[in-house]
């Protein structure tokens, strides 16, 4: 269902404002929060629309608002910060000396607070009155659009599935027919269900050599080989990878011998050569990496992604905050009081495979002592307000320390929107948190610490009755609709009529599974976000998939992937309730540049590529791939030339990058 979207964000600001004393000059204000120094205006209410009478009313102080759309609108003093203070409000239509109750409250809220809602029609101004019939002390408000509450899934029907009886942690496309499969494993198995056209599912059965690691801490996914199918990254007490053969039949083993105690694992690409890598998350130690270098040998490294010598290190997610295009790395970590392995960390991705830790300075992170006790293992990272960026919710793992913190992004830096969010209310606890939209509204909701919060699509969220326990998230069913496995149960979303949209990303630059990539979707809702991850949360690895709901919309103008090469692919007006499939294609998917705008000279090269353009392309980036699409230069440009004398003879491709562009041509190698 389309919802009207907040003329500002909820709790932007508490603005320092002094009202008026009189209606005559009632100081205009839009939606957010206000202070009321005191309640001093010479001016009494008349009439009185709040109950329990005039009394001993003396003073007031008087706002203005003006709707712009035909909405509803509360005025609320239920706010923490005013915890055990009195107020009464009162509300009117007209004008100063003909005034009309329109609305008023005295003690709706808690305690003896006041919450008052009202209908709004575009163009009408109301005026505001609160009065000092109880106190004259001083206090905030909030003014604020009340949006309906987000449409449930109808609830979740819990289906049975056969498995090993061992650890079910992975919801992932196993076979590459794009659905979404169940996959458990053992030390000796795995165990797949895979999920059938027609639906249901085939259960399969792959013995392994044996894995020197199980994943008793958590699982990832992703085609680490390039060959088209998923393998499986076990995370134990060290790192064990299941690489898939030629038509995913059988498993592959290989486990490295470095003792790890690992917490979130996942595949990414960390030095973008188009290879996933694996890192893995360290609770007593420095972080761990392994670098793939596309023939299947895989380096150890430790150190330069969460450095802190006692580990902390719980759960690690890759996303980009701040836009550019490159995947960063967040850290919920978790540990004893006044140690900075409780501090969280977000490492900015610096685009030359080296990563630098600024939480502190995005505010982000906890100040040691004033957190003694941060428990931490997981964070949701979404676009909760639909406004083109990151937002995140970390949430609290116990209330020792903080408890549950949701925060806005605001141009990558952060706001802390936890109070009258809903989070500030709840007091569910796990170490599982992640956002997905589960109802097809078209705002990402939270699952985590055993409810489902429903975003309301202004920063707030609703706890909703029906939820599943956490398990890996994906399509099971093919319906459109996120489903849940936990064990041997899977949580079937039995929907609304809401519509809905899937991506699954192949790169050819990129990764296979574009891991990394950041899709965008324009709809009359406006336009939605997703980053490509594999592991999310703590345990479990959700679909590869990216899934937007779209409300009551029935046209998606646009699809826009923004690859991890630099490359740019561009769907338009794709059926909707529907999965559909892009690849990244050099050949189409960025601006083929005409001679009157780049000119590569000489053509064939031998040592030195020349470049002139329109655009200044100096200190731009550089890549070249050859025909098969490998990549075999990255560079950046200076005094208009790259090196090419390492080459050998034949046709390459050039993409330059920057600016949030991304161009091409092509040239030879003589």
């Amino acid at each position: 269902m389309k919802r009207a979207l907040l003329l500002s964000a909820l709790g932007l600001c508490t603005w320092q404002v002094q009202a008026q004393d009189q209606c005559a000059t009632a100081l205009p204000i839009t939606l957010g929060t206000y202070t009321v120094a005191a309640v001093n205006g010479t001016e009494i209410p008349s009439p009185i629309c709040a109950p329990n009478g005039l009394g001993n009313t003396t003073a007031s102080e008087w706002y203005s608002f003006t709707a712009t759309v035909d909405t509803s609108i509360t005025v609320t003093t239920d706010l923490a910060v005013n915890a055990g203070k009195d107020t009464r409000v009162h509300v009117y239509t007209g004008n100063c000396g003909t005034l009309n109750c329109l609305a008023g409250d005295d003690d709706s809220g808690t305690g003896y607070l006041s919450v008052c809602t009202f209908n709004v029609t575009q163009g009408t101004t109301y005026t505001l009155a609160f009065d000092n019939r109880w106190s004259a002390n001083g206090f905030d408000f909030r003014l604020l659009e009340t949006l309906p509450p987000p449409p449930p899934p109808a609830g979740f029907t819990a289906t049975g599935i056969t498995g090993v009886g061992g650890y079910a942690y992975c919801v992932v496309d196993m076979n590459a027919d794009g659905l979404d499969d169940a996959v458990d494993v053992s030390s000796t198995n795995i165990h797949i269900n895979y999920q059938l056209s027609g639906g249901g599912f085939q259960e399969v059965n792959l013995p392994t050599s044996g894995a020197d690691y199980e994943p008793s801490w958590s699982m990832c996914a992703g085609d680490l080989d390039g060959n088209g199918y998923n393998d499986l990254v076990y995370a134990g007490s060290g790192i064990t990878l299941m690489l898939a053969n030629s038509d995913a039949t059988a498993y592959s083993e290989t486990s490295f011998p470095q003792y790890i105690f690992c917490q979130r694992s996942n595949t990414v690409d960390l030095n973008n050569d188009g290879h996933l890598d694996v890192f893995s998350c360290h609770d007593v130690e420095p972080n761990v990496y392994f670098l793939n270098d596309g023939s299947n040998n895989f380096t150890y490294y430790q150190g330069g992604l969460g450095d802190t010598p006692d580990g902390g290190n719980y759960g690690s997610i890759f996303l980009d905050y701040d836009n550019d295009h490159d995947v960063d790395m967040f850290i919920a970590k978790c540990r004893g009081a006044n140690s900075l392995a409780a501090v969280d960390q977000m490492h900015r991705n610096n685009g030359d495979g080296t990563f630098t830790e600024v939480a502190a300075s995005l505010n982000l992170a906890e100040t040691p002592g004033a957190f003694p006790y941060h428990q931490s293992w997981s964070s949701a990272w979404g676009d909760y307000d639909n406004d083109g960026d990151m937002d995140v919710l970390i949430g609290a793992s116990s209330f020792t320390g903080g408890g549950h913190k949701l925060l806005r992004n605001d141009d990558s830096t952060f706001t802390n929107v936890s109070v009258g969010s809903g989070y500030e209310l709840f007091t569910g606890t796990s170490i599982e948190f992640v956002t997905h939209d589960f109802n097809n509204d078209g705002y990402l909701d939270v699952l985590g610490g055993g409810a489902l919060m429903l975003n309301n699509g202004n920063m707030t969220f609703t706890q909703t009755t029906v939820s599943p326990s956490n398990g890996p998230i994906g399509d099971l069913n093919n319906d459109g609709f996120l489903d849940v496995q936990n064990g041997s149960t899977v949580w079937m979303n039995e929907g609304n009529d809401n519509n809905h949209l899937t991506i699954r990303t192949v790169g050819t630059v990129s990764n296979v599974n574009g891991i990394g990539a950041r899709v965008e979707i324009t709809s009359a809702l406006g336009t939605q976000i997703r980053d490509v991850r594999s592991g999310d949360g703590f345990r479990y690895m959700s679909s590869l998939n990216t899934h937007f709901g779209l409300g009551e919309d029935t046209v998606v103008t646009q699809v826009t992937v923004y690859w991890p090469s630099g490359l740019v692919s561009t769907v338009l007006t794709p059926s909707v309730n529907s999965t559909i499939t892009i690849v990244e294609d050099m050949s189409t998917s960025v601006q083929e540049l005409t001679d009157n705008t780049l000119l590569l000279f000489p053509n064939p090269a031998v040592e030195v590529l020349r470049i002139r353009s329109t655009d200044d392309v100096n200190n731009r980036m550089a890549i070249v791939n050859d025909v098969t699409g490998k990549e075999v230069i990255r560079t950046t440009v200076r005094n208009g030339a790259i090196d090419v004398s390492d080459l050998k003879s034949g046709m390459y491709v050039l993409h330059i990058t920057g600016n949030g562009t991304s161009v091409q041509a092509k040239f030879l190698k003589d």
